[in-house]
Parts: structure tokens; C-alpha cells; sequence
């Protein structure tokens, strides 16, 4: 079974390394050098230079000139693990078995962007990681192999991020010789299922009315390696990367932001329903007991 391979975020990495240990015909890698937007980005041209397979750098994966390269590679499937861009039917249809791509979530509920991320914010307990036929919507085609993943409260993104990863390895053992018998089912996605949006700057922002479990659940959505959740103070935006439960008394007469105590590497902020210690964060300028942030 002939490969060629389209990715450049760290489970890219990882799952091209996981399909050359499983002496999967990889014949051809398509990447970036560089993302704008992926703070997971990974090169993955060290892999192919180390293993001698063919490369190559593009910015529109649709470009007639990216088609023919891969097209002439006669590949039997590509597979297309951490690609942010849609593929054109000229993509879709180059190899035999089509594209296989993922989504780390239990489609077709949270389809679309970043569903790490909105799997923590909004507190869910479970996520998913699903393999999948790419058409020509956004993560609608028919499903190969899907994985329910549990999510704890002790998770953040870089921890849910691993447990999602070292599942879908597991994934890929088990259908990697489905693939190459040709005895693989494709299963229709069932019901309408749900599409998560793009997220913007202010989705980051933490609003100290809201409770602390959902700052808490914003703070380790965003943590690494994703941008990080941010407040304002004085004009200047502050990351912060941790936090944790001050108190649950509901301080009824005390205002959310209220910086109450500062105590070495740590800092106890009023919340809408309790107070927060900030824990990992933005070293704050000129700040003091009392004062707002």
C-alpha cells in the first residue's frame, strides 16, 4: 500500500512515526516550513530526510502544481493528520481509497475548530478521536475508526492533547492492515451533529464575574501548548497559564477582580462565585492588594 502523508502539527509527527514503525510504504510527506497559526507546528522533514522519502513544502495544498507532485507518487490513500485548510475534490480523489483524516472529538458532535480547546472550556467530560474519509465538507466523510476519550478535571489541553494522541496510535495499529487488505468499513456519520467555530482573541479573555470553574476551565484549555488565557490591566494583557481554588465563600460584598492577597508566586483573584489563586502567570506591573485587574 503506497502513502503519501499530509500534516505538520506534533501528532503529524507522531502518527508518521507510528506508520514507519508499522513498515507502512510511505512514498511521499506534503508539510509546511513554517505555521502563522499552529502552536503545535512540527517539521516533519527531518523524519523523511532521516528515512529517504520524498518532500514537499507547500502553502496550497490545492495548487495544480502540489496535485501533480503527489499524483505522480501514485499513492493507493493519503493520509491527512493536522491540515487546516480544506481539500479540493482534485485532492480528494487522486488515490484509490480516497483521504483519511482525523478530528480529535466524537463526530458528528464537534465538528470544526479547535475541539480541544472547546472540549475544556466548556467542560465536557468525554472527547473523542475519530478517523475518517475526507469529502468536501469539513470533517463529514464516512468513519473508519472511532475512540471515545475521557476527560478528568485533572486534564489541560497538553494533557488531553497526549491522552488523544497515544489513543489514535493505538488507532492506526488497528486499521493500517485493514487498509491494506481492503476489508475496512466505512461508517456513516449519524444525526446532524454539531460545528464548533473559530475561535477569536476575545474567547481568550478571562471575565472575572464568571465563576471560578469556568475561568479554571478557560485557564487549562488555552495553557501550552496552545496561546494561553489572558486578562488586561492597565492597558497590558497578561497570560496566565495556571490557577486553582482560593475559596468557595461567596464574598458577596467584594467585586469580581479584586487582586485580595499577593503571596510568593502566587495571587488570590475575587472571582464571580469565589476567588481564584493565579498560580503560573504574567509577571503584573505595579500591583498591589486591592487594586482590579
Amino acid at each position: 500500500m503506497r502513502v503519501v502523508f499530509i500534516g505538520t502539527v506534533e501528532f503529524s509527527r507522531k502518527a508518521l512515526l507510528k506508520l514507519l514503525e508499522l513498515n507502512v510504504n510511505v512514498v511521499g510527506v506534503v508539510t509546511k516550513a513554517k505555521s502563522e497559526f499552529n502552536s503545535d507546528f512540527a517539521n516533519l522533514v527531518d523524519v523523511c530526510e532521516e528515512q529517504g522519502i520524498g518532500y514537499k513544502y507547500v502553502n496550497n495544498i490545492n495548487h495544480p502544481n502540489n496535485v501533480k507532485w503527489i499524483e505522480q507518487l501514485k499513492p493507493d490513500v493519503l493520509f491527512c493528520f493536522g491540515w487546516s485548510s480544506l481539500l479540493k475534490p482534485e485532492v480528494l480523489t487522486l488515490a484509490p481509497h480516497g483521504v483519511v483524516g482525523f478530528h480529535p472529538a466524537l463526530i458528528p458532535a464537534n465538528r470544526g475548530r479547535h475541539p480541544i480547546i472547546w472540549a475544556l472550556a466548556l467542560g465536557l467530560n468525554k472527547t473523542g478521536s475519530t478517523f475518517f474519509f475526507m469529502d468536501e465538507g469539513a470533517d463529514t466523510g464516512d468513519i473508519l475508526n472511532q475512540k471515545e476519550v475521557l476527560i478528568t478535571s485533572d486534564d489541560d489541553a497538553a494533557s488531553l492533547y497526549n491522552k488523544i494522541i497515544e489513543v489514535a496510535l493505538g488507532q492506526i495499529e488497528e486499521f493500517i492492515p485493514e487498509l491494506i487488505s481492503g476489508k475496512y468499513k466505512r461508517i456513516k456519520q449519524i444525526g446532524e451533529g454539531n460545528t464548533w467555530r473559530k475561535r477569536g482573541k476575545k474567547d481568550g479573555e478571562v471575565d472575572w464575574r464568571m465563576s471560578s470553574k469556568l475561568i479554571m476551565n478557560l485557564v487549562k484549555a488555552l495553557t501550552r501548548p496552545y496561546l494561553g488565557a489572558h486578562f488586561v490591566h492597565n492597558s497590558e494583557e497578561y497570560k496566565v497559564w495556571k490557577c486553582e481554588v482560593g475559596t468557595t465563600e461567596k464574598l458577596t460584598n467584594i467585586e469580581p477582580g479584586k487582586i485580595l492577597k499577593i503571596e510568593p508566586d502566587r495571587m488570590l483573584v475575587k472571582t464571580g462565585d469565589g476567588a481564584l489563586w493565579l498560580t503560573e502567570f504574567d509577571e503584573i506591573k505595579d500591583i498591589a492588594v486591592g487594586q482590579y485587574i
